[in-house]
């Protein structure tokens, strides 16, 4: 499909024209979650968005190859380098291993995204898979004099780069410490801006994942992880991170000081960033407030597919703001346009020229930096469109391969319920017909019509009611 791409790029401030390293092909990095919880509706939000961007460049004909990491270790409950490994927290809440609470928590985060129509990544990727990789870029940072080992612990300093802050807005002396709480002194860093590779027993006796290192029994730092896994499965070059806004600083800052000093050159050209969705008393968060996930949108009668819709109807760099009157009005459309989608007719020819023509639009829409709000609105303008329902049924289709808002299920409920007033007709005419045979003493016609009835899956029972049927297949 020749249609141009155009994102914003939180490395220029501005949006630009997305053109890849490779022609045709996209490499795209996700962010994974540190699985020592449930993922919120909050982070959730970031992976609809991610999913509906990778979903968006197959659409128009690019081949995508996406990475997630899912942290397992390192990922301290500070971002700043300190507190202690939220893994190690979440196991001891739940007493259980680390390593029992990263994989159920793993599981949980999939199937969230299942619920909610996001694609699982091409590689999926767990931090502690990939210590021999985290050891040599560490080694490799050492040797080119950007790391340096103090208090037993390695350290990249910043002070070997030009721009440290390239990609976020950040000043040096707004993170002095006292000035902003994830800032705290820690006394072997040259620099205040300094963050640790490798962490060893110097930093706390009870972490329960450790490994032999060249610089003392330890674990890995949260930010070499992406740099390492992402390089490990995508190369030396990049077309697109992804994250939320709250990765830029220190994590997504940190991996390109790490990366391009590692690598000896520019390391990924776009960097893609999500907002936050807010609650009325802030950002949302697993720590305050009503602890908002899929499932506990499920026990309130949501179907997840509004919230994926919530979603759409803003634009990814916006603040979302969260609340039940707003999702219930989401509901309430949600389900006017499946009533909508429900009572397109199967009926006349595809008119590919016409669903050629929607499936532009909507990749131009939609290209205007992932403009989910108007891709909708082309779906709404292709429902009121003069043509057949075939034609509407194929724009639909197509469109939803990047919306996912499983659009489709109308008809399959509509032919779903078609096929049992079909069943329920067929079964209750045999009836008639077996009880009439039975009136006859044809009792041989009367157990044919039992087998035939058993052979479409359906049993028959004679009760002092009459005769009752289900179906057991």
């Amino acid at each position: 499909m020749k249609t141009k791409t155009y994102l914003y790029n939180t490395l220029s401030k501005k949006v630009e024209e997305f053109v890849p390293n490779e022609d045709g092909k996209v490499k795209m990095y996700t962010c994974g979650p540190t699985v020592y919880h449930f993922a919120h509706i909050g982070n959730l939000r970031s992976y609809i968005m991610e999913d509906v961007l990778e979903k968006y460049l197959r659409f128009v004909g690019y081949e995508v190859k996406r990475v997630m990491n899912i942290t397992d270790v390192g990922h301290l409950s500070s971002d700043g380098d300190t507190g202690e490994d939220k893994m190690l927290a979440g196991a001891r809440r739940e007493h259980k291993t680390v390593m029992d609470i990263a994989q159920y928590y793993t599981d949980a985060f999939f199937e969230d995204c299942r619920k909610l129509s996001v694609k699982r990544p091409d590689v999926v990727e767990p931090a502690t898979n990939c210590i021999d990789e985290f050891i040599h870029m560490i080694e490799v940072l050492l040797e080119k004099g950007y790391a340096y080992v103090a208090g037993e612990n390695v350290y990249f300093d910043t002070s070997k780069l030009d721009n440290y802050y390239v990609l976020s807005s950040q000043k040096e002396e707004e993170l002095q410490v006292g000035v902003r709480d994830d800032v705290e002194e820690d006394t072997n860093k040259k620099n205040k801006t300094d963050f640790v590779l490798w962490f060893t027993k110097s930093k706390f006796d009870n972490q329960e994942l450790k490994w032999e290192s060249p610089w003392g029994v330890g674990y890995p730092g949260w930010h070499i992880e992406c740099s390492s896994i992402s390089i490990r499965h995508l190369g030396e070059y990049m077309d697109i991170h992804c994250g939320g806004v709250d990765n830029i600083f220190p994590h997504h800052t940190n991996e390109i000081a790490q990366s391009e000093a590692f690598l000896g050159h520019k390391w990924c050209n776009y960097w893609f960033h999500i907002n936050h969705l807010n609650t009325t008393g802030g950002k949302m968060s697993k720590s305050k407030g009503e602890f908002l996930t899929v499932s506990l949108l499920e026990e309130k009668g949501y179907d997840p597919m509004v919230y994926r819709m919530f979603c759409l109807q803003s634009h990814y760099r916006k603040p979302l703001e969260f609340s039940y009157e707003a999702l219930d009005n989401v509901a309430t459309a949600y389900e006017k346009l499946f009533k909508k989608i429900k009572a397109v007719p199967d009926e006349g020819e595809v008119d590919g020229q016409q669903v050629e023509e929607y499936k532009i639009k909507f990749a131009e829409a939609v290209g205007n930096d992932i403009n989910t709000s108007m891709g909708l609105t082309v779906l709404y303008d292709a429902l009121k469109a003069d043509t057949n329902g075939a034609t509407k049924r194929a724009v639909i289709m197509a469109i939803d391969e990047v919306l996912s808002l499983q659009l489709a299920r109308a008809w399959e409920e509509t032919e779903a319920a078609s096929a049992d007033d079909e069943l329920k007709a067929y079964v209750e005419k045999m009836i008639q017909e077996r009880a009439a045979a039975k009136k006859d003493k044809n009792f041989a016609r009367a157990d044919e019509i039992r087998d035939e009835l058993r052979e479409k899956g359906v049993q028959i029972k004679d009760t002092r009611e009459g005769v009752q049927w289900e179906v057991v297949r």
